[in-house]
């Protein structure tokens, strides 16, 4: 699952939808329906990740810290089941041309922008995937660019299947989103479901109704050789409303069965 939950703040987008005590119930309720091994946070803050993880329960943990220059600020976190799944490494990057540095910034963007990236082992069956969560610039296509271009790299140099999820500001068919899908020859999870879970709704809620003429700016990506059973925006109200200003992408995957990671 792939979730923008919208950060916290001091004043909500003059509504009561957009309130975090009027939400935080509605995540909840969906996570727990839901419960998936695998969950790409965007815009989180300290304390929304922690109310993910006891929403979840304790078998879940977390990786990723703050986008900012001491660790503080939004995250993208990655939210895993490790009772499934057993974390083999992870790490940081900063979306600028200092990956290392903390904080930093580059390419038009106004704000820090960051990837995490883990690898993981499943218990059940052995075998491994890596998974890459980030949030793109909302302002930036020349930031937004960039940012795929390093995706992308760390694509190319996996030694097992791959998995990027995120809120990429951008549609399927812009340019940066094609740099991943043509050159990194990563797909769409829910152009390649055997099933759907549901109506074609775009991402950008905005707390109404969903439309399936509405913006997708959110994206479960894959490499090739993934299987998915099947993939979709859940749409579903939780408490008489939705949970955040984007709707979560969701996907059922299976890994293939040559790929694995020796120790």
């Amino acid at each position: 699952m792939s979730w923008n939950i919208r950060r916290r703040t001091r004043y909500a987008l003059g509504r009561t939808a957009d309130r975090w005590d009027v939400r935080a119930p509605r995540i909840k309720s969906l996570l727990q329906s839901e419960r998936p091994s695998l969950l790409g946070l965007q815009e989180a803050l300290p304390a929304q990740v922690d109310f993910v993880l006891s929403a979840l329960g304790s078998a879940y943990r977390s990786v990723g810290y703050g986008r900012g220059r001491r660790g503080r600020g939004e995250r993208c976190p990655i939210i895993f089941d490790a009772q499934r799944l057993e974390l083999l490494c992870w790490e940081q990057r900063a979306l600028s041309a200092r990956p290392d540095s903390p904080g930093s910034i580059s390419w038009g963007n106004l704000l820090p922008r960051i990837l995490v990236r883990a690898s993981f082992r499943d218990r059940r069956t052995g075998h491994c995937v890596q998974m890459v969560n980030t949030h793109l610039d909302h302002l930036s296509s020349g930031s937004r660019r960039r940012s795929v271009h390093c995706i992308g790299q760390l694509v190319a140099q996996s030694p097992v299947p791959v998995l990027v999820t995120g809120d990429f500001n951008a549609g399927l068919d812009a340019a940066e989103m094609q740099e991943l899908t043509r050159t990194y020859a990563l797909l769409d999870a829910s152009g390649r479901a055997r099933s759907s879970l549901g109506a074609a709704w775009g991402t950008l809620g905005s707390y109404r109704v969903p439309r399936t003429e509405g913006r997708k700016l959110d994206w479960i990506l894959v490499s090739p050789g993934i299987l998915v059973n099947a993939a979709g925006v859940n749409g579903l109200r939780y408490h008489g409303g939705w949970g955040s200003d984007h709707l979560p992408v969701q996907a059922v995957l299976r890994l293939p069965e040559q790929e694995r990671w020796n120790d």
